[in-house]
């Protein structure tokens, strides 16, 4: 059974490990200890409460089959005369994307803007991480 830390869950979701305590202490999120007092959070755990999270979005964005999208502050715009790149910076993730001029200002894209990046991709590469956390044997 995999087990997470605290400060593993929060680097997970992109949240502090304050926040993680918080909805721990609320009872939103189930925990235990290990062996050293730690608190710990079982992934099966984590990644329903993950789910329902996501199930909360907040519908304000029209009605899409795109089901990846990243909220998150404009950080940077290049503008030349036909094209644009825009940078957001959503939780821990860069998403850059590039297009017409036009959109941008139709859009009103500038640094400091909230934006949404509605992701549809036909390829999506999974690598497996190097685990950081410990398991437990019988899971």
């Amino acid at each position: 059974m995999t087990m997470f830390r605290i400060g593993e869950a929060a680097e997970l979701l992109g949240v502090s490990a304050d926040t993680v305590r918080r909805w721990v202490d609320a009872g939103r999120l189930p925990a235990s200890r290990d062996e050293q007092g730690h608190r710990v959070i079982d992934g099966v755990e984590l990644a329903g409460f993950v789910r329902a999270q996501a199930g909360e979005a907040n519908g304000t964005s029209e009605e899409s089959s795109a089901r990846n999208r990243l909220r998150g502050i404009v950080t940077a715009v290049a503008k030349d005369t036909v094209m644009a790149q825009v940078d957001i910076q959503a939780g821990p993730f860069r998403i850059v994307s590039l297009m017409s001029r036009e959109a941008v200002e139709e859009l009103g894209l500038r640094v400091g803007s909230v934006a949404v990046a509605v992701i549809k991709s036909t390829t999506v590469v999974v690598e497996r991480s190097a685990p950081t956390h410990r398991t437990r044997a019988g899971g």
